[in-house]
């Protein structure tokens, strides 16, 4: 189906790239900050069992999670703030113009691999900084089943703020478990930037994490639908979708 962006630009929705890593259970998901991996159970209780496999009449399963650590996520400035702010609640817009950029992080003094406001010198049109899509290099496919956990994945240096701010980035989304050095200290320096925290908490920005951009997908503008599950809390689940800009 064709939708019109414009008098003069249009996107094909049965034309999806979708950016989400899919949430299954066993090791083979990814995951960060040292959880178990995702668990997949059938409900047994009472006499009901919830596995047609094993002889029951419907599967039912319990979903054991956490959305930071499993999956693509998407997040608000609850994850920081005292009041656990709800996602669910303060993202109610779904479509935002997108850049994506490929970026290959620095290696620094202490072997720490660092993303600078040098790497957005790429950035050029702001019309399209709505929503910023990082895809860092090298871009292998173990990110869809990686333990980030203990092996200090790149990072944001605070540099690149300046940028967020010049260009209204209202929606950052990365390949990474984080913006901030996996063990900071608590400090989060760059998640507390970005939202503001705690002098004036911006409740409409959001980071989303663990996303997964295929190599086929070109650097660009793009149109961005970013879709969360419906959970009342600072972080839930989330599809983000890009659909090609086309011209008519």
């Amino acid at each position: 189906m064709r939708f019109y962006i414009d008098e003069n630009n249009f996107i094909e929705t049965n034309s999806p790239i979708d950016l989400s890593i899919g949430l299954r259970s066993g090791i083979e998901n990814v995951r960060a900050w040292y959880v178990d991996p995702p668990r997949f159970e059938p409900v047994r209780a009472n006499g009901f069992l919830g596995s047609v496999e094993e002889g029951g009449s419907v599967n039912f399963r319990d979903v054991f999670f956490n959305p930071h650590g499993h999956g693509t996520h998407t997040e608000c400035c609850g994850h920081i703030t005292k009041k656990v702010h709800s996602i669910n609640q303060n993202l109610k817009n779904f479509f935002f113009k997108a850049t994506l950029l490929s970026i290959t992080p620095d290696r620094i003094e202490n072997g720490d691999c660092v993303i600078f406001d040098h790497h957005f010198e790429q950035l050029k049109l702001k019309e399209f900084s709505e929503a910023l899509v990082i895809r860092t290099l090298p871009n292998g496919n173990e990110k869809k089943s990686i333990n980030y956990s203990d092996t200090n994945p790149p990072y944001f240096d605070l540099s690149v703020i300046n940028i967020i701010n010049e260009y209204n980035v209202q929606h950052l989304l990365i390949d990474l478990p984080s913006v901030d050095r996996e063990s900071d200290g608590g400090e989060l320096a760059f998640h507390h930037a970005f939202w503001n925290v705690p002098s004036n908490p911006n409740l409409k920005k959001t980071i989303t994490e663990l996303i997964y951009v295929d190599p086929s997908t070109e650097d660009g503008q793009y149109i961005l639908e970013l879709q969360v599950a419906p959970f009342d809390n600072d972080a839930s689940p989330s599809r983000p979708i890009l659909y090609n800009l086309q011209q008519k």
